[in-house]
């Protein structure tokens, strides 16, 4: 129960710089990352308990699922290294619901944004059009905590 709460923190210290900055910090993705790779490596276990088979499957989903986004310019690096240490500290189970979730939680965010904004924006006023993703697989990751798993 801890473990979860601790991927909480950290998935919501890394969506908070990815609203304010749009982008995550290479010590909160990397640097989590390892320290889960670390773990994986001296307990055989992953943060959550999974065995290092499931983390190194969940690892490798991760990549392959957002790999090809990455190449087409719709995930950010980011993104990649959130997912793929959010992999190695938990299972495949968690990344897919956490990614489903995001998924879901992205739509609903667009489609209420959209109705909500009932100006067009000022001619000179700059938008940027990248999403964050990070609070999205925060949502993902504690709807699947909370009321799946």
């Amino acid at each position: 129960m801890i473990q979860s709460a601790v991927i909480v923190i950290w998935l919501g210290l890394c969506a908070v710089q990815d609203i304010r900055q749009r982008q995550i910090a290479n010590s909160l993705t990397l640097g989590a990352a390892l320290l889960a790779l670390l773990y994986l490596s001296w307990m055989g276990v992953t943060w959550l308990g999974a065995s290092a088979a499931q983390g190194g499957w969940a690892f490798a989903l991760a990549l392959l699922l957002t790999l090809p986004g990455y190449a087409l310019g719709r995930f950010g690096a980011g993104d990649v290294k959130l997912l793929a240490a959010l992999a190695l500290a938990t299972d495949v189970d968690y990344l897919l619901w956490s990614l489903i979730g995001a998924a879901v939680a992205q739509g609903a965010w667009l489609l209420i944004s959209q109705w909500l904004s009932a100006r067009p924006a000022a001619v000179g006023e700059k938008t940027s059009r990248k999403q964050p993703f990070a609070p999205f697989v925060l949502t993902g990751f504690a709807l699947y905590w909370l009321w799946i798993h």
